[in-house]
C-alpha cells in the first residue's frame, strides 16, 4: 500500500512517499480503509525531532488521526464494526497511509452523511479545545484569549468559548485572519505578542507555548488560568513558577492539558457530541486545503510557514 514515512528528521523534505506492507491487526484492533488524514501540529513536532518520542526512528509513518471504513477486525472485536464508517486515533503514528490500524476503544462511529474530511478536522482538535476550556473552569461572562487561534484547536476554542457565553480575544498574524476569526465570534484581535489589550483575561488557551509563554501569564487577571495544550513554538521556559510566585497575590494558575488524561469512553462520547454539533451547524470544521497523501511534505511546509488557517487534510 502507499504511505508516507519520515526518512530524515528536520525539514518537511524528510517526508517521503513509500510503499508499505499491509498492517497487521492485533487483538482489540480494527483495520481502516483510510479516506481522510488530519495533519496536526504534533505531526510536525515529531517530524522535526524536537520532542523525543520512544519508538520513533527513520522509516516512521506519522499521523494519528484518520477517518474511513473498517475493513476488518482483530480478535475480541465485535464483527459488526466491519463496514462501518469511523473516525480513528492511530496513536503514535501510522495514519499517513492507505490503511491504518487503531484500537477499537479509540474509534468513533460516523453518522451517515458526515464527511471524513470534517471528521479529521474536528476529531482531536475540537475535543482538545472543549476539555481545555473545562479544565480552565470557564464561566459565562469571562474574558478568554486564544493564542494560536488560526489552527484547528484554536478555531474550535473560539467557537466553544463564545457558545459558553465568554467574550473572546485572539492572537493573529494578519487583519485578514482576524476578520475570519470575527466570523466565528471573536471580538478582539491582538498581534502575536499579545498586546495591546484593554483588560486582562480570565482564561488563556495556549496552543503555541515557546519562550514567550510567560508574557501571557502576565496577561491574566487575578484568579486567571492559563491552559497550555500545545507547543508548536517549542517548550516554554523552565522557570514559569518564578513569575507566578512573584505575583503571588494575583492567585494566577498555570496548567497543561492532554487528551491522554481523559478516559477513552469519555473521549468517545465527547467526540460523538461534537460531530453532532458540526452536522447541525453549531460547530464549524475549517479546512484550509485537501491535498493528496503524496503531498504530505507540502502540507508540512505550509504549517512551518504559518500559512495554514484551520486544518490541512490528506487523502490517499
Amino acid at each position: 500500500m502507499h504511505g508516507v514515512t519520515i526518512q530524515t528528521f528536520g525539514s518537511p523534505d524528510g517526508l517521503v512517499p513509500t510503499d508499505l506492507p499491509e498492517p497487521a491487526v492485533g487483538p482489540g484492533e480494527v483495520l481502516v480503509d483510510v479516506e481522510a488524514i488530519g495533519v496536526g501540529g504534533v505531526d510536525a513536532v515529531i517530524r522535526r525531532g524536537t520532542i523525543g518520542r520512544a519508538g520513533v526512528a527513520p522509516g516512521h509513518v506519522p499521523g494519528s488521526e484518520v477517518a474511513g471504513t473498517v475493513r476488518s477486525v482483530g480478535e475480541g472485536v465485535d464483527p459488526a464494526w466491519t463496514g462501518r464508517r469511523v473516525w480513528a486515533f492511530t496513536g503514535l503514528g501510522g495514519g499517513y497511509a492507505e490503511r491504518a490500524v487503531a484500537r477499537v476503544v479509540d474509534v468513533t462511529p460516523l453518522d451517515e452523511g458526515f464527511s471524513a474530511i470534517d471528521a479529521v478536522t474536528l476529531g482531536s482538535a475540537a475535543l482538545v479545545a472543549r476539555f481545555a476550556l473545562a479544565h480552565a473552569h470557564l464561566a459565562e461572562g469571562e474574558r478568554v484569549l486564544v493564542r494560536g487561534a488560526a489552527g484547528s484547536i484554536g478555531l474550535a476554542a473560539v467557537e466553544l468559548a463564545v457558545r459558553a457565553g465568554a467574550s473572546v480575544a485572539v492572537t493573529t498574524g494578519s487583519p485578514a485572519r482576524g476578520e475570519r476569526l470575527r466570523e466565528l465570534g471573536a471580538t478582539e484581535m491582538l498581534d502575536r505578542s499579545g498586546a495591546p489589550a484593554s483588560d486582562p483575561f480570565d482564561v488563556v488557551v495556549d496552543v503555541v507555548g515557546g519562550p514567550d509563554l510567560p508574557d501571557f501569564l502576565d496577561r491574566l487577571a487575578p484568579n486567571g488560568r492559563l491552559v497550555l495544550v500545545g507547543a508548536v513554538a517549542g517548550m516554554p521556559p523552565a522557570d514559569l513558577a518564578g513569575g507566578l510566585l512573584r505575583e503571588f497575590q494575583q492567585s494566577r494558575s498555570f496548567a497543561t492539558f492532554s487528551l491522554d488524561s481523559v478516559p477513552r469512553d469519555v473521549l468517545a462520547a465527547g467526540r460523538a457530541e461534537l460531530f453532532r454539533d458540526a452536522a447541525a451547524g453549531r460547530l464549524t470544521p475549517v479546512v484550509d486545503d485537501v491535498l493528496p497523501l503524496a503531498d504530505a511534505a507540502e502540507a508540512h511546509r505550509r504549517m512551518d510557514a504559518g500559512a495554514v488557517f484551520g486544518r490541512i487534510v490528506l487523502t490517499p
